[in-house]
């Protein structure tokens, strides 16, 4: 099977389910959730047995690309749209509230097929290697968002949160069209691979004045800030977070930012790949690594909401993963290289919030309250909920022994071994080891509410079976993954 048919399957089974919804009964919107994550799951089948598209159809080779790494993101962005699927489930009375007929299930089928075309466009994203490509698949993505993150239209919060997100989306888009035609303008070629040939030569005349280049690149960079959401371009994220419907917080969180960083590693690695543009690259990204982090861990620091909080949270992990790009690393025998990094750290982080998120939804719909106040007393109103809330929110922090100390100490030695040859990057390790001391604080207060609060009801709060399973696998893997990330690091190649 071509492996450019994995995407066409999924954009057909979108078709299909906005089909049943417009002419399906009432109650076949549980029907159009079914068939999506049914869809999506028998997508897995042929992930592993796709073939590439062959050399001598050239057209389709410049644009489409079907390597290991295509493959391992294409994986998270199915995994994460399944699971956004199922959170969607176990949310849809907070989303009957405020759609077009308050209480009834008669507005939701959409957002049961809206996730499946972001899904495609993030698979896509994962594939692409020509920069036109890479707008056409970002493009798709981003405006099933602003759909999405605005669906909730009876609420002010959702509303405002959409027109938030498609002002600053536009304008990210506009910096994304005109780095790419800066690029173009100097190499003549939008495609990567060419890109890094023109850019490879010392001697050339881009190579004695390449401040065009950076200037395209810087446009595109910012832009891309705004997916993986990174500084400067990461103002949304606090109120888009805080207002769009939750499971679909969760599926900008984990796989927009992922499919924002497969598309940052395509368009970087020419980059960091030639002498002509090294140095100057890692000091860009360097700098947006640095301001991510500080902004991301300190501002978390004063919030009260525990969507804000993850969103300033989502920031500070985007700045840890742009530090492990600054120290770009091709990767040998006793190290791994940037993209088994980054994947390894994403493939974590995906387990590790989304869990969190499903739990923010059970407390959200038994308390009616995204406050951390709401969590108050959890550890005596239910024990087993409290605890893998304990454990996911210790593994956000970074702590030994779980997932998400295996991410963050892979990029800080993947930074501090590059630290040895560029100096430079002993500054985004030092405000890194800030953010992991500030995010400490910032997570366990949580943990202090579920503990050391007195609670506001006494009655056991109740879990949702589809929620339970999830939260405990997830939990368990989290708890797994800290001791032995051998199955990430088979799938991505390490």
């Amino acid at each position: 099977m071509p492996a450019y048919w994995l995407e066409a399957t999924v954009v057909i089974l979108g078709l299909i389910l906005l089909l049943i919804e417009a002419f399906g009964k009432s109650t076949s919107r549980e029907m159009v959730r079914r068939i999506s994550i049914g869809g999506l799951a028998f997508t897995l089948v042929p992930l592993f047995f796709a073939v590439a598209p062959p050399a001598d159809n050239a057209e389709l080779a410049r644009f489409y690309i079907y390597d290991n790494w295509a493959v391992f993101f294409k994986l998270l962005a199915i995994v994460a749209t399944i699971l956004v699927l199922l959170m969607a489930y176990d949310y849809r009375k907070v989303l009957n509230q405020f759609t077009e007929e308050p209480g009834s299930e008669h507005g939701t089928g959409e957002f049961y097929a809206l996730p499946v075309f972001a899904c495609a466009g993030m698979m896509w994203m994962a594939s692409a290697r020509d920069l036109v490509s890479i707008f056409v698949s970002l493009e798709l993505v981003t405006i099933t968002f602003y759909i999405l993150v605005a669906y909730m239209r009876r609420q002010v919060g959702s509303l405002e949160a959409g027109v938030k997100y498609l002002i600053l989306g536009a304008l990210s888009t506009g910096f994304l069209v005109y780095g790419i035609a800066w690029i173009y303008g100097v190499t003549h070629t939008t495609n990567l691979s060419g890109i890094g040939i023109a850019i490879s030569d010392p001697d050339s005349a881009l190579a004695a004045n390449p401040s065009p280049l950076f200037f395209g690149l810087s446009l595109i960079l910012l832009s891309l800030a705004f997916k993986i959401g990174a500084a400067p371009m990461h103002l949304w994220i606090p109120d888009v977070y805080q207002g769009a419907p939750t499971p679909i917080t969760a599926f900008l969180s984990v796989g927009s930012k992922a499919a924002g960083f497969i598309v940052a590693l395509r368009i970087l690695e020419p980059f960091f790949n030639s002498e002509v543009t090294r140095s100057q690259t890692t000091l860009i990204v360097l700098i947006m690594a640095g301001l991510t982090l500080l902004v991301g861990n300190l501002a978390a620091i004063g919030q009260t909401n525990f969507k804000r909080l993850l969103a300033y949270s989502s920031i500070a992990h985007a700045g840890f993963l742009l530090l492990a790009i600054a120290a770009w690393h091709p990767g040998d025998a006793g190290s791994l290289s940037t993209h088994q990094v980054v994947s390894l750290y994403l493939a974590t982080y995906l387990v590790i919030t989304l869990g969190a998120f499903f739990v923010l939804v059970v407390v959200r719909n038994a308390e009616n309250s995204d406050e951390i106040s709401a969590f108050d007393g959890l550890g005596r109103r239910n024990p087993s909920l409290a605890v893998c809330a304990t454990v996911l929110l210790s593994a956000l922090a970074g702590l030994p022994l779980t997932a998400g100390f295996i991410g963050k100490f892979f990029a800080f030695q993947l930074a501090i071994s590059s630290a040895a040859t560029n100096k430079v990057l002993w500054l985004g390790v030092g405000i890194g080891f800030i953010g992991v001391a500030a995010s400490f604080y910032y997570y366990l207060k949580v943990v202090r509410a579920i503990y050391w609060r007195e609670p506001a009801h006494e009655e056991e709060l109740p879990v949702p079976r589809i929620s339970r399973v999830v939260i405990l696998s997830l939990t368990s893997l989290t708890i797994l993954l800290g001791f032995w990330p051998n199955p990430i690091l088979w799938l991505i190649g390490g």
